[in-house]
């Protein structure tokens, strides 16, 4: 099945997951990850959901799906355990113009879900158009490995330097030549290492008069969500 690739931008968007199993909760925190409204429709749920809707993170309908509950939806995940349910909900999302993912059918809805790598900004996924989820999950695992928090911390510094550059550096063949530079510096090796002064040295090496130090404050720790402003 050919697919057209994007990143959807659902924050604060109204969500709709029909299901309350481990294949739901899943989806659910994956919408949550992404800021989105999430609202269950399910007779029950498991203990996590549960403690999601007990602590206002989602909306938990503890009944089966009806047709009304897409009113006012952005997608819809049906994950319930019954074919004929889930081929429902697509049908009426369709009508209604409501993005569809299901679970146990991919070609009955309008999108399939890639597996998942984030890190901060940097989001890393994997899709077999739904033929493999299993090698999806195998090359998921092999990138998290590859991509560890250091490029969280490497891209907020990316993302700080390019603002400054944009303001500073009129030529653009020169802001590309530094972009390309601070890439191939390896400089998330450094900062998985801890070596701090090594990172300071090649980013004073490749941005000059550009360099600002507060660069090196989201990199204090590669554990914990960085800090990272980039005083320009």
């Amino acid at each position: 099945m050919r697919t057209y690739p994007i990143q959807l931008d659902v924050r604060e968007r109204p969500c709709l997951v029909v299901g309350g199993g481990r294949v739901a909760e899943r989806k659910v925190r994956g919408l949550l990850a992404a800021g989105a409204a999430v609202t269950v429709v399910s007779p029950e749920a498991t203990s996590a959901l549960a403690q999601l809707a007990s602590a206002a993170n989602i909306v938990w309908i503890p009944r089966g799906y009806r047709s009304a509950d897409l009113d006012g939806m952005r997608l819809v995940i049906a994950a319930t355990d019954q074919p004929a349910v889930n081929r429902q909900i697509a049908e009426d999302a369709h009508v209604r113009g409501v993005l569809c993912n299901v679970i146990d059918q991919p070609a009955a809805g309008d999108f399939t879900l890639p597996s998942v790598i984030r890190r901060g900004d940097l989001v890393l996924t994997v899709s077999t158009s739904g033929q493999s989820p299993a090698l999806a999950r195998h090359l998921r695992k092999a990138l998290e490995g590859r991509f560890g928090n250091e490029y969280e911390v490497f891209l907020r510094i990316m993302g700080a330097v390019r603002q400054r550059l944009l303001r500073e550096e009129e030529d653009p063949e020169a802001r590309r030549e530094m972009f390309a530079r601070l890439v191939a510096a390896e400089i998330p090796e450094a900062i998985r290492d801890g070596r701090r002064d090594l990172v300071r040295q090649r980013l004073q090496s490749i941005l000059g008069p550009a360099y600002d130090p507060s660069l090196l404050e989201c990199i204090d720790t590669v554990t914990e969500t960085p800090q990272c402003q980039g005083h320009p």
